[in-house]
């Protein structure tokens, strides 16, 4: 298309022809932005006039004079929202003196096209490479307003001075190129449209320069040698002022070229070196540049000093942040109950509809014509015999050569052939298979009109009725699902279609058609003569007059996706073609040229139906034709000298591009050019610049004739072709705020966000038009008030077929006055078309109610907020006719999401660039939030037959997460403006009142035992132990001799053999050996500190003792991975060092392996202190064994990394050693007769003492299974478990969770193997967490079958300061489930709700309290005992707690605080040690061995882990919950907060291309179930989050690795 910004110069043809050449292959994407400019500049450098003004504020200003245009109707002055013209133009001319914008008003008058001299060229400012213009080349015309690019330009303008400060999303793999600063040119400057070219007004258009070109010149000159911004007409001038040149003068006078498109780092850090720069930077001044990436020196909130990029990154988050976006809300509704959810007040300050109630608006009076036929098939009766060989159809190629004529001659007769076939030859004679009345489907391609005419007429002939609807091109297409329930709804049971489409179907390999998704049971019938039987001579179709019987079912895709079939009756269908006939003038013969589908819709009405009554000639243009050559249908019209074309602004818009100064176009036929589409506010820019184009090739202004239509009222209004040129049609310029509102408001002020609507002409004739409220009764809109409109007459559908309840809210509405008094005996139609009656009778739509969005109580069309998208230039980032607008649902408001498709050839940066700036724009000019903004690859969204994107579809790919998109940016702190309030911390409320409260309140004080020690009967062996033996070491030493062969340990093998095994003399004899050997070889003290690492077996328990009877204090350390030995030996090491250990003692394989290579490029192996390999044991017994002097000196020391990642070492005495052995004995009923199975890591808590020291305290068999035998043998340990009938076992979570996934589908091999584990009485997982419930349910769901019982499955709970408070014993009650609201524990508040109920947390109790136990729950910060409807923290008090913490520092605050605590009120003597868990206890309804009612003991979490957001505490464990079940493909998550932020790290079992689809998923069920946004989501390959050998995870360990940019994600998300 020849640039119209150079309509003014007198430029060679074969340069207009190059150039359009150029835009072509600009469009076509043949060539980059940067090659076009270049050669564009090249080919009219020499034509370019020299800008004349010295300051560059060229003002261009377009004025409408008093007397320039006449309105056709006179003004009714009771509608508000329009101004008197003559008033208007004198507000102007005073507005333009003071310097102001023109006004845009209501005007009907239009400037006429200057006279070619008096075009002024504007030359643009500057090239860009940020919004660098692109020439409508590849623009989707229906969503271009040069007044709303101008607006958005300048709203983005706006933006320059507080600049988004947003963190670009990290990407695996995406490459960073370093480009040195000069490559870059700078963004255009210019706030403008595209083009401030054809400037139509009285004021002469000066030519402008930008002063800001002066600053930019050694950019330009490095880049882009004289190139120039490409211009397009605008559509602004038309409607009533251009202002884009004058504003952008004025935008460039004031400010500096400052790149708005590059969010600046908001980070406040220096660097001495110079950093790569990954943004450009469009300042020319000698700021520095803000730098992404490896931030030298960054401080964090707290003033802590890190280096990474990931936290520079979240630092410019949580700074971005700081400027909260949050409205005052002041009151709130109540979501069931405590958590209040801000409900958006209504602004006192928003427009309020003011007008009269308005009056249904009439339209003509539809005129009987004498000729008129008394039904459809009637007229094709008369054509066919009276004119036999007039043309009806030409069908073209996609050469655009005519393929077929169909004349009315051959209509007649294959439409009766197909009649009679249709009800004779199907089925049999006794037994047809369509009788009239039946429904039939219709499955044409779009590029065979003429079988599909013949097919539709032969349906009416036989009076069956055809439903017409898209071939379905796969088993699975996008919509076609939908399109099946409607035909198995409406009892279709016979497709007719082609031969050409029947051959072209999906078949199976037999031949047969499939049955397509959701569709019935098809029989397929091929329209074409030569299959067809002749009808006998003396059969002829029964022809009626028009009735009620029902003619045809036009289907409709809803918001949803769902379809639904409207019935079009005879009678409506006839009266509906007169109607048309008499709007649009129809004569017979006339020539008519269709570009549309003519299957339904504005195709189908006026080019198979209407067409036919009139006898007029239809050449149809199929779309395959139109995508090879756009000009296909104006060539048509010049050729055929048709006088009607229907069309869609996208047609109008494609032609624009393809149109190449061709002399020979002539559109002085046309009479009438129908927009189909013309209901849509944005095809006015379509319709103006086609005007532009194609006026001096004859297009008349009149000519161009939008319509509007929906599937439910047919044709609703349509622009009347006139011969008047002096009648322009009407514009309105309305406030986009007040349309939010739905008010009618005449843009008058110098606001940004517009929307130019154009009439659509006259109510129909024959019909009656109002429009209603659009939710609730259906109420009269006032005459300043956006409604529904409504439609009352005879050419309407009549219903949804088989749905009455939507026929009814639909088609049988009843609208009422103010009074409530209806307006109107006859039922109206919803159109579903939103808009207004203007003055004279005028229609103006301004959106459909399915694009409607309701956010925060304001309604946006999705249309403009697509136009507002497509505003910003994309460039080379998005592709304008494929983004989809919709809403979801988050809690409890609607959010915007829009989804585009990306070039394949734009950088990640410049669309997040593009993105960031659509943000912004649709933040300025609709004041609304975008909750996110998603680029998938190009051609991935799913498409409608006929090419547009399908939305529904889309919106459900979205929801479940199989979108893929490749780049995603989420705004949830802008938009989700409805949480409930931050939680205000009360002033202290003192520990004494806390415990009145709860007394008054009835509450009794949380706290609960165990049994008595004391008054527990022992057998006289227990007592002989308990008694007179206060070491284990003499507990050996007594068992040795009073039962030597009695065996004590069977260690097993993956095989599940026995490898090796201990009696009680062999125990003792090697542990005398080892004590000799660390006195002889270690020369080592009593006290002394020995570590023992050694993998889990016999030898760690030899060792153990060997160290008790030398008088050492033993340590035991999991050795080294052999295959991880970076990682993994500097714990080992870092053990070794804290808990000073003088000698270390292991076997030979692990001597070698601590001495290696390996080990020393991980740690100093000089510095190991004495290692003893004990693979060599001396032959001689100790002098004598040890005997410590007093039951409180020190055991063993117990390390242990918490899940917080702290390594903390505790003191374990003789006498607690002994108390914790005996209690867990008389808990699990332990004696030497028992076996029990232990499948844990013997390397700390009391997986360290059910491994080491049980046995040899009660002397029961303990059946060792290293847990990491299980990794090559699942099944291993329930095997055993079965083989030596096991009644007691012990394991991990993991190990629990390793059995689940491994063998869930080997049950029924393992039955068949003989596992059996009904004789299990106690199988207890060993934890310090929350019971994890769902793991334990579903390994007793899984194991049932083999005879496991679900009881037997329960946890125990232990910390650092008491490796065990509870545990499930073997008498008592079973363990219980309670149901808690997760809302009230944000609180610190236990309240117990049903299971199944909103926001419920079903917790497991942690086992029963060991016996000796005491419990109390504390508040952690007032140390005040709590009530049992209170969230604190345990405390307990036992003999076996730990005497204190080991460390270097002796950090005695810590050790007093945690070990040695005292109430601060009631019972204060009381020695309690705080674990650092939170939880509550429980009254249950059953009773304990003793008969006294059972107190249970629930773990919520750790005190160190809670996360405190928004002034509530949050339990890691349920956020990650939430998030695993969002969607399929994540495995773990794990959460932690930086700063302020919530981050969500979620490990994706699937391909990386997902990983995108996660970020809004985990997005929107945090914010659902626990009204938190989420800050940044970080998405990792499986087995990243880090977890502990007890199966917990690391999440201190993850948030460090995040942020030292350890983790090498896969994507990271960071939310605005």
């Amino acid at each position: 298309m020849a640039d119209r910004s150079l309509e003014g110069m007198a430029l060679p043809l074969e340069v207009r022809a190059r150039l359009a050449e150029l835009e072509l292959e600009l469009s076509e994407g043949d060539i980059t932005q940067k090659g076009y400019e270049k050669k564009r500049s090249k080919l009219i450098g020499a034509y370019l006039p020299q800008p004349p003004t010295a300051n560059g504020a060229a003002v261009v200003r377009c004025r409408l004079q008093p007397g320039e245009g006449v309105p056709r109707r006179p003004f009714r002055s009771a509608h508000i929202g329009v101004c008197d013209i003559r008033e208007a133009a004198a507000r102007e001319r005073a507005a333009s003196a003071a310097g102001n914008r023109p006004l845009f008003y209501f005007r009907f008058g239009v400037d006429q096209a200057l006279p070619q001299e008096r075009r002024a060229p504007v030359t643009p400012s500057s090239a860009s490479r940020y919004h660098r213009r692109r020439s409508s080349g590849s623009r989707d015309e229906r969503y271009r307003s040069d007044v709303h690019t101008e607006a958005v330009q300048a709203a983005l303008a706006k933006h320059k001075e507080r600049k988004m400060a947003v963190p670009m999303p990290s990407k695996r793999r995406s490459l960073v190129v370093q480009t040195s600063m000069d490559a870059y040119t700078p963004p255009d400057t210019s706030s403008g449209s595209e083009d401030e070219g054809s400037v139509q007004g009285d004021s002469q258009g000066t030519p402008t320069s930008s002063q800001g070109s002066i600053n930019m010149e050694h950019w330009i000159s490095q880049a882009i040698h004289g190139s120039t911004t490409s211009t397009t007409s605008s559509s602004s001038t038309q409607s009533g002022g251009s202002g884009a040149a004058h504003r952008l003068a004025d935008v460039m006078a004031q400010t500096h070229i400052e790149n708005h498109s590059a969010p600046p780092d908001v980070t406040t850090y220096t660097s001495e070196h110079s950093i790569q720069v990954e943004r450009p930077q469009g300042s020319t001044t000698s700021r520095t540049a803000p730098k992404y990436g490896n931030a030298e020196l960054m401080e964090t909130g707290d003033g802590v000093p890190v280096s990474s990029r990931v936290s520079a990154k979240i630092q410019q988050l949580v700074n971005t942040l700081k400027r909260p976006k949050r409205p005052p809300l002041r009151e709130f509704f109540v979501d069931d109950f405590e958590e209040l959810l801000e409900v958006q007040q209504p602004d006192p300050n928003q427009p309020k509809p003011e007008g009269a109630q308005m009056l249904a608006t009439r339209g003509e009076q539809l005129g009987v014509v004498t000729n008129w036929p008394p039904s459809l098939e009637a007229a094709l009766q008369r054509w066919g015999t009276i004119s036999p060989k007039a043309p009806c159809l030409t069908t073209m190629d996609t050469n655009g050569k005519p393929l077929y004529i169909l004349t009315y001659g051959k209509l007649w007769t294959r439409s009766m052939k197909v009649a009679y076939n249709i009800l004779h030859k199907l089925g049999t004679k006794q037994e047809p298979m369509v009788r009239p009345g039946d429904r039939v489907a219709l499955v044409f391609p779009n590029n065979d009109p003429a079988a599909f005419m013949v097919a539709f007429y032969g349906c009416l002939l036989a009076e069956v009725v055809p439903v017409p609807i898209e071939v379905p091109l796969t088993r699975k297409d996008a919509g076609s699902q939908q399109i099946g329930f409607l035909l198995g709804s409406c009892g279709v049971t016979v497709a007719l279609t082609s031969d050409a489409c029947h051959k072209g179907l999906p078949k199976s390999p037999t031949g047969e058609i499939p049955q397509f998704k959701g569709w019935p049971k098809l029989l397929w019938f091929v329209t074409e003569s030569k299959h067809l039987s002749k009808p006998p001579r003396d059969w002829f179709p029964h022809i009626k007059d028009a009735n009620n019987d029902t003619a045809y079912i036009e289907y409709k895709t809803c918001k949803d996706g769902s379809v639904l079939g409207v019935t079009v009756t005879r009678i409506a269908l006839l009266t509906h073609c007169q109607a048309l006939t008499q709007a649009c003038g129809y004569t017979e013969a006339e020539t008519i040229v269709n570009v549309l589908d003519f299957k339904k819709d504005v195709g189908l009405w006026h080019g198979i139906l209407t067409s036919v009554m009139n006898m007029m000639h239809v050449i149809s243009i199929p779309y395959a034709l139109m995508k090879v050559n756009p000009l296909s249908w104006i060539q048509k019209v010049c050729q055929y000298k048709a006088k009607v074309a229907c069309v869609k602004s996208r047609d109008m818009h494609w032609a624009l591009v393809a149109h190449r100064d061709q002399r020979d176009v002539n559109l002085s036929s046309l009479r009438m050019l129908i927009v189909a589409d013309g209901a849509n506010p944005w095809s006015i820019s379509s319709c103006d610049a086609f005007l532009n184009v194609f006026q001096s090739k004859g297009l008349r202004q009149e000519v161009i004739c939008p319509c509007a239509s929906s599937p439910e009222a047919l044709t609703v209004a349509i622009r009347r072709p006139t011969d008047d040129s002096n009648q322009p049609p009407g514009r309105g310029v309305l406030s986009m705020h007040g349309l939010t509102y739905g008010v009618i408001r005449v843009d008058s002020e110098e606001k940004l966000s517009v929307l130019t609507v154009q009439d659509v002409g006259l109510v129909m004739p024959g019909a009656i038009m109002c429009s209603v409220k659009p939710d609730g009764v259906p109420q009269l809109c006032r005459t300043d008030e956006i409604g529904e409109l409504c439609v009352c007459a005879v050419a309407t559908g009549t219903s949804y077929y088989g749905l009455s309840g939507m026929t009814k809210n639909t088609f049988e509405v009843f609208p009422m006055t103010s009074s409530g008094a209806p307006i109107s005996e006859y039922p109206f139609i919803r159109t579903g078309l939103l808009g207004f009656v203007g003055p004279g009778g005028l229609v103006f739509v301004v959106g459909k109610m399915d694009g409607l969005m309701v956010v925060s109580g304001r309604r946006h069309n999705a249309d403009d907020i697509v136009a507002t998208a497509l505003a910003v230039e994309p460039m080379k980032f998005v592709y304008r006719g494929r983004i989809a607008v919709f809403s979801v649902t988050v809690l409890h408001d609607e959010r915007i999401v829009i989804v585009a498709e990306q070039r394949p050839d734009s950088t990640e940066e410049d669309s997040f660039q593009w993105m960031s700036r659509v943000l912004q724009a649709i933040d300025s000019i609709h004041q609304v939030g975008v909750y996110c903004l998603a680029l998938v690859p190009a051609n991935t969204l799913p498409k409608t037959p006929l090419g547009g994107i399908h939305l529904s579809e889309t919106k459900q790919l979205f929801l479940e997460g199989s979108l893929h998109p490749c780049n995603v940016l989420m705004c949830p702190h802008t938009c989700v403006t409805n949480l409930p309030k931050p939680r205000q911390k009360q002033p202290e409320i003192g520990p004494a009142s806390v415990m009145v409260g709860n007394l008054v309140s009835g509450k009794r004080i949380a706290q609960a035992s165990g049994r008595d020690l004391g008054q527990i009967e022992d057998n006289d062996q227990a007592r002989k132990v308990r008694t007179e033996f206060l070491f284990l070491s003499e507990v050996l030493q007594w068992r040795a001799q009073t039962t030597p062969d009695h065996l004590l340990y069977t260690l097993l093998n993956c095989r599940g053999t026995i490898a090796n095994s201990l009696t009680c003399v062999q125990l003792h004899k090697r542990a005398e050996k080892i004590a000799v050997m660390l006195m002889e070889r270690g020369h080592l003290q009593d006290g002394d500190h020995v570590a023992l690492v050694y993998p889990p077996g016999i030898d760690l328990i030899a060792a153990f003792y060997g160290c008790l009877y030398a008088g050492c204090v033993p340590i035991t350390v999991r050795p080294p991975h052999p295959q991880n030995i970076a990682t993994t030996l500097p714990t080992v090491k870092m053990i070794v060092e804290v808990s000073r250990s003088a000698c270390l003692m292991t076997t030979q394989l692990i001597c070698k392996l601590l001495r290696s290579r390996e080990a020393a490029a991980a740690v100093d192996v000089r510095t190991w202190p004495l290692i003893l390999d004990t693979d060599d044991l001396p032959k001689k017994r100790p002098a004598q064994i040890y005997k410590p002097s007093n039951p409180d000196t020190l055991a063993y020391l117990d390390f242990s990394v918490s899940t917080t990642g702290m390594l903390a070492g505790v003191k374990m005495s003789h006498a607690a050693t002994s108390a914790f052995c005996r209690s867990i004995k008389l808990q699990c009923e332990l004696y030497p007769s028992r076996e029990v199975a232990i499948c844990l890591d013997p390397y700390c808590g009391l997986g360290f003492v059910l491994w080491c020291l049980c046995s040899v305290y009660s002397g029961h068999q303990s059946i060792l299974i290293p847990p990491s035998e299980l990794e090559t043998n699942p099944a291993l340990w329930l095997l055993a478990v079965s083989q030596y009938k096991v009644r007691d076992t012990f394991c991990s979570y993991s190990v629990m969770e390793l059995c689940t996934k491994g063998l869930g589908s080997q049950t029924e091999s393992l039955k068949a193997r003989g596992l059996d584990l009904s004789r299990v009485r106690t199988c207890v997982v060993v934890a310090e967490e929350r019971p994890r419930i769902a793991l334990t349910q579903s390994f007793s769901k899984l194991f049932k079958d083999l005879g496991l019982h679900p009881r037997a499955v329960s946890t125990s709970f232990g910390c650092r300061v008491n490796l065990a408070i509870c545990l499930q014993g073997t008498s008592g009650p079973d363990p219980t489930t309670v149901y808690v609201d997760m809302r009230a524990l944000r609180h610190d508040r236990v309240r117990l709700v049903e299971r199944g109920s909103p926001h419920s947390l079903p917790l497991m109790e942690s086992g029963k309290i060991l016996p000796g136990v005491r419990i109390i729950i504390a508040n952690p910060e007032t140390k005040g005992p709590l009530g049992d409807s209170h969230l604190g923290e345990i405390w307990v008090h036992s003999a076996h707690n730990a005497s204190g913490y080991f460390t270097i520092y002796g950090d005695e605050s810590l050790q007093s605080d945690h070990f040695n605590s005292r109430l601060s009120f009631g019972d204060t003597q009381t020695i309690w040690a705080r674990t650092g868990y939170l939880g509550f206890l429980r009254r249950t309804e059953l009773t304990d061995a003793n008969g006294e009612r059972h107190d249970a003991l629930y773990v919520v979490g750790a005190l160190d882990e809670a996360m405190e957001l928004r002034g509530m505490r949050y339990h890691p464990i349920d956020i990650e919950t939430s998030v695993i079940r969002a969607h399929k493909s994540v495995t773990e998550c794990a959460v932690f907060t930086w700063t302020n932020l919530l981050v969500v790290v979620v490990e994706l079992d699937g391909s990386e291309q997902e990983a995108l689809d996660l970020v809004p998923l985990v997005t929107n069920v945090v914010l659902e179930e626990h009204y938190l946004i989420v800050g940044v989501v970080v998405v990792v390959d499986i087995g990243v989050i880090p977890i502990n050998s007890r199966g917990e995870k690391q999440r201190m360990h993850l948030r460090d690795g995040f942020l030292a940019d350890q983790l090498d994600p896969i994507y990271v998300a960071y939310n605005m």
